[in-house]
């Protein structure tokens, strides 16, 4: 998956004329699964790690996670960034779809989202890439 996830992102983000390297993104959701704080074998911490190493800059928002350090197979090191100004990232990209996340709002003030769960199920913009 993460692989395919990557492989999106680069689509979405060419149709814009950007590729990853120096793109901005924030990544929705680090929990491998919705409304869960358990980060084992979650797609989300490979796919950063991945973006990361193709030049982009990432940040990340998960409400069970305000900070994620080291583990077995990840060194990330980061903070829980807020999700006020989303319009400052190319892409967000919905990993994981928590409840709490108002999908409509996070829609309207992005300017691409890339969603992998189908959170945006319902909610027409050109703005969204399903995959």
């Amino acid at each position: 998956m993460p692989y395919f996830v990557i492989a999106q992102i680069a689509s979405g983000l060419n149709q814009h004329c950007k590729s990853i390297n120096g793109s901005k993104l924030l990544v929705l959701g680090l929990a491998y699964k919705r409304d869960v704080d358990d980060l084992r074998e979650s797609p989300s911490l490979t796919i950063i790690e991945i973006l990361r190493e193709k030049g982009a800059t990432v940040a990340y928002n998960d409400p069970y996670f305000p900070k994620v350090g080291r583990g077995r197979h990840y060194d990330l090191n980061m903070t829980s960034a807020s999700l006020d100004n989303l319009g400052q990232y190319d892409a967000v990209v919905i990993v994981t779809d928590h409840s709490s996340y108002d999908y409509t709002a996070i829609v309207d003030q992005s300017r691409m989202v890339v969603d992998t769960r189908n959170a945006t199920k319902g909610i027409e913009s050109p703005k969204i890439l399903r995959c």
